[in-house]
């Protein structure tokens, strides 16, 4: 047999062996190589992409009604995504839907407030088109390890999309005491950002738990702030601002080092988009519902799932209804 480009090889074998069931022994044959050579070409076409082999588990649930959800909730609108392998990959399902409802519903001349996460700054890059609106950065800058993105950069570029102005705060979202969180806020350019969270027609916004590993936030404060703020009942943290389980605001010492919008400008902006991955947000999530700053809520099959289990008269599929 003609000699084949390696890479043609690997495809040919794993097409063979994956797809027409045919043996090592078979293959080596056909090819003139080794049975032993033809498993480590498999193992190879594996590790280098040319075969990938999906596996995909069945909803332990059946339907899920994110109507019913929605309603059960209290706020307009649910959109549940398919959960991933890993953080990573679910993430990018994530911000894919938050672009898309983005896209959906920004109306032109509105006033578009935008807070920071790793999956809204994903979300900026599927958003392929916007009316012509002002864009609003919702909090400042705050540094995630693995993370190539910042707030700064999300705003110029969603701004680019719509053409309109856009209103960044030049300034961390956690500063190191109360007098520097001041001065900063005197600055003109962001007391004209935080000033024009006001007048805001839609936000989009992502909710962390107040807890290890699920807040950005709680890595940037020390152990006495954290325990304060646990103390006091926080389960729900949004832009620096936290929340209790019944959905009231949780002050403690965070509160006079952040620069963001308030939670006050978030219960009086009309529709709130807010994201969540993970069924260990189930809490924050229910925190946030009932502090009222949300209007949709975009999250992931285990979230959705871990809600449904924890909010009465969620749980009716499609089929039974």
């Amino acid at each position: 047999m003609e000699s084949l480009p390696h890479q043609e090889l690997l495809a040919r074998i794993g097409r063979d062996y994956y797809l027409d069931n045919r043996s090592k022994v078979e293959i080596a044959e056909t090819y003139g190589v080794s049975r032993f050579q033809v498993a480590r070409l498999l193992e190879e076409a594996r590790a280098s992409g040319v075969v990938r082999i999906e596996v995909s588990f069945p909803r332990k649930s059946g339907v899920l009604d994110a109507a019913a959800l929605a309603t059960a909730l209290g706020i307009d609108r649910v959109v549940v995504t398919d959960d991933a392998l890993d953080d990573l990959a679910g993430r990018e399902i994530l911000a894919k839907a938050v672009a898309g409802e983005l896209m959906r519903t920004a109306q032109p001349h509105s006033t578009l407030g935008i807070s920071w996460s790793r999956t809204i700054d994903r979300a900026a890059h599927y958003v392929s088109e916007l009316p012509q609106c002002d864009i609003v950065q919702l909090a400042g800058a705050l540094p995630v390890a693995g993370s190539k993105g910042n707030p700064l950069e999300l705003i110029q570029r969603l701004g680019r999309r719509s053409g309109g102005a856009t209103w960044p705060i030049w300034a961390p979202l956690v500063v190191e005491n109360a007098a520097t969180a001041e001065s900063l806020a005197r600055q003109p350019e962001i007391s004209e950002a935080l000033h024009r969270a006001d007048s805001l027609d839609l936000a989009v916004i992502a909710i962390g738990a107040w807890t290890p590993g699920l807040s950005t936030v709680w890595d940037r404060v020390d152990n006495a702030v954290r325990l304060e703020a646990s103390q006091a009942g926080a389960v729900t943290e949004c832009s620096g601002r936290l929340i209790d389980v019944e959905g009231k605001e949780v002050h403690s010492g965070l509160d006079s080092r952040v620069i963001a919008v308030t939670l006050q400008q978030l219960q009086n902006t009309p529709a709130v988009i807010a994201v969540a991955q993970g069924a260990a947000r189930a809490p924050a999530v229910l925190g946030a519902v009932k502090a009222g700053i949300l209007s949709t809520l975009i999250m992931d099959h285990s979230l959705a799932e871990a809600l449904i289990a924890a909010v009465p008269d969620s749980s009716t599929s499609e089929a039974d209804r």
